[in-house]
């Protein structure tokens, strides 16, 4: 100030205004300054940075230059000259540093943000990440920098040690809990899913009370974002999945096989003992050949074994046309392309009801593609329903319109 003010004075400015030309030339010579530092900074050094991290093939790199953190970077360089020339504003000097390391400090909360975000990125770039998502921790880490970046600028601009700020916080724990209930929840239900592998990335999750049913896309510090088969999305409280129960289908996934569990209502009616005729006819059916001939030969040597008076059906042991069709249903599955053959498979009778008798498929189906598994189910049931009647079954079902015009036309005896 005084080096500018005695070169006025030597070129003949009025001592009036000396004063006030001395401190507008002042604070135009800092602004320029700042203007050149900073754009020195952005076009060389920034972008000779930015050069060098282009050559390189670390993935890392480039997320940091999307996330434009060196640029963040350059803002430092003007607030540092502002507070460097502070001193030659004597009467304004208390005021002016604490405005710039004001500005430093929450130039700095926005590049560690930044950073933690970059982390978070390079992180999901890896495949341990679907299994150990670290989102939440990221966010934990965001909120505790703001806090703490918050009660620094305040204690600046106040001119007090931080050290007060943080004793009067106790006092305001109880408020801090309950405007950060959701975020504590959120942190201890993260940490038990993360412990208990509990969900994962990409897992598929059925959780009917939230209305949730599909793929986990997002897991934050709150909430578990699904995105569901119609492509709607759920957002479902971090807690919600330790508090409530969900199904996570991850097993079924994993295992290559998805359960076909599902049963044929026989009109009990139709259930009768093998005729000779029917046998015959069974006997040409590829998967029953086989079992018809051994069927055969161990009923007969029972029979005879134990003498069994055949001139009655009730006497001894026969073949059921709900037998050979359920011994046909496991040697057609045995055999189809779309069943996993490692996995359980069974063909078994349920509790007769007034839908007649239930006839179940307990299998899995080798793939666990939702469109795979449904065209495997409905090719299976698509062949069993046709194929009934050739074992003289007739498949249950009430009574409907056509069934009772049928009645209806009938004439009269």
């Amino acid at each position: 100030m005084v080096f500018i003010r005695n070169h006025l004075l030597g070129y003949g400015v009025d001592p009036a205004w000396v004063d006030t030309l001395s401190f507008f030339t002042l604070i135009s010579f800092i602004a320029l300054i700042c203007i050149i530092a900073n754009f020195f900074t952005r076009q060389v050094i920034i972008r000779f940075i930015t050069h060098i991290i282009r050559k390189n093939k670390f993935k890392w790199n480039s997320i940091l230059l999307e996330r434009k953190v060196f640029r963040k970077l350059s803002h430092f360089v003007p607030a540092i000259i502002i507070y460097y020339f502070a001193s030659t504003f004597p009467a304004y000097q208390k005021v002016i540093e604490p405005l710039a390391l004001t500005y430093i400090m929450i130039v700095a909360l926005n590049v560690i943000n930044r950073l933690l975000s970059v982390i978070n990125e390079i992180y999901q770039s890896y495949e341990i990440s679907k299994t150990k998502p670290i989102k939440g921790y990221i966010q934990v880490a965001k909120i505790v920098v703001i806090i703490v970046g918050t009660i620094l600028v305040i204690a600046n601009l106040m001119g007090e040690s931080p050290i007060l700020l943080l004793s009067g916080i106790g006092a305001l724990s109880a408020v801090f809990m309950l405007v950060f209930k959701d975020s504590l929840l959120g942190l201890v239900a993260g940490v038990q899913l993360s412990a208990t592998d509990m969900v994962r990335m990409g897992d598929w999750i059925s959780m009917p009370k939230y209305g949730a049913d599909g793929d986990v896309i997002d897991i934050s510090l709150n909430t578990v974002m699904v995105r569901n088969f119609d492509y709607t999305v759920t957002m479902i409280p971090s807690y919600a999945l330790i508090s409530d129960s969900f199904i996570n289908w991850r097993g079924m996934q994993e295992s290559g096989g998805r359960r076909i569990k599902r049963a044929l209502y026989i009109d009990a009616t139709s259930i009768t003992f093998c005729t000779q005729d029917m046998i015959e006819h069974f006997k040409h059916i590829h998967f029953l050949s086989d079992y018809i001939v051994s069927r055969e030969h161990e009923i007969e040597e029972y029979n005879f074994k134990n003498k069994i008076n055949l001139s009655n059906l009730v006497n001894g042991r026969a073949l059921t046309n709900i037998g050979v069709f359920r011994a046909y249903i496991n040697e057609y599955l045995q055999h189809h392309p779309g069943i996993h053959k490692e996995m359980t498979l069974m063909v078994r009778q349920l509790a007769s009801g007034e839908n007649g008798l239930p006839l179940e498929i307990y299998a899995f189906a080798n793939s666990t593609k939702w469109a795979v598994y449904e065209t495997v189910q409905a090719d299976i049931f698509d062949h069993l329903f046709a194929i009934a009647e050739e074992f003289g079954l007739r498949i249950f079902q009430n009574p409907t319109g056509s069934d009772f015009k049928g009645m209806m036309d009938q004439p009269e005896s």
